[in-house]
């Protein structure tokens, strides 16, 4: 059974899911969720909103919580890499494209960093173009700025 949760944070109202172990997705909750989910706020799922309230408040760098990230070879090369990056810096697409083995992927990684399940804790915020522009954020931009501006202070 997949549980699912809703908290209202910093950048908007959270969606968090597991499946019983492990966190499957935290995203922005937009629109109507399936009767697939069991609206339950699960120890696991509790967990996960209180590491996130800690790091909105800047009181958490590192996140301590069991993933299950469901994708392609490339994708789950790509979300390794995310989690590499350092709290507080960022690392263009084409960076990330190079650490994962394939040098001209920058638009192969942003398809990736797009289809990213577990905002903020798989970092894909802190992906941005090669002359440190914000570029593609599935959630919008201005929540990418918002959490990179959260790392900076």
């Amino acid at each position: 059974m997949k549980n699912i949760f809703f908290y209202d944070t910093t950048i908007g109202k959270l969606a968090i899911m597991d499946n019983g172990t492990e966190i499957t997705n935290i995203e922005i909750a937009e629109g109507e969720y399936t009767d697939d989910y069991n609206i339950c706020e699960t120890e696991l799922i509790k967990s996960a909103s209180e590491q996130l309230y800690e790091y909105f408040d800047g009181k958490r760098r590192e996140f301590n919580l069991p993933l299950k990230l469901n994708g392609t070879n490339f994708q789950n090369k790509v979300w390794k890499a995310l989690c590499e990056i350092p709290y507080g810096e960022t690392k263009s697409y084409k960076q990330i494209a190079e650490k994962v083995g394939d040098p001209n992927g920058s638009r192969a990684v942003g398809g990736a960093n797009n289809k990213n399940p577990i905002m903020i804790v798989v970092p894909c915020h802190r992906v941005i173009g090669s002359n440190g522009s914000l570029v593609g954020y599935g959630s919008g931009l201005h929540i990418k700025e918002l959490l990179l501006s959260i790392e900076k202070h």
